[in-house]
């Protein structure tokens, strides 16, 4: 899990991250929350992380949900936060 948020500033002024509770994002001004995947068990009962909202891949499948839900920030994190791209890389 990560220990920080990072916001990432557009050309126009854009604000870009993967959502957390950390602090209110009404702060910052107009609020405009997209999911970025959809993390849900498999008839087997283990988890995959499906990214197809930001054109990416389906990862696993993981023993555990917490597992899921970390290779799916890694994944974001790497793919799509700091590339700015809402396609696959």
């Amino acid at each position: 899990m990560r220990a920080s948020t990072e916001i990432v500033v557009g050309r126009q002024g854009e604000l870009r991250m993967i959502y957390d509770e950390s602090f209110d994002l009404r702060q910052l001004g107009h609020v405009h929350i997209e999911r970025g995947s959809h993390v849900e068990p498999t008839m087997n009962g283990q988890w995959t992380a499906d990214l197809s909202p930001v054109g990416g891949p389906v990862l696993g499948p993981f023993a555990l949900r917490s597992e899921a839900i970390e290779a799916e920030i890694e994944w974001l994190h790497c793919h799509w936060l700091l590339t700015g791209s809402d396609s696959p890389p």
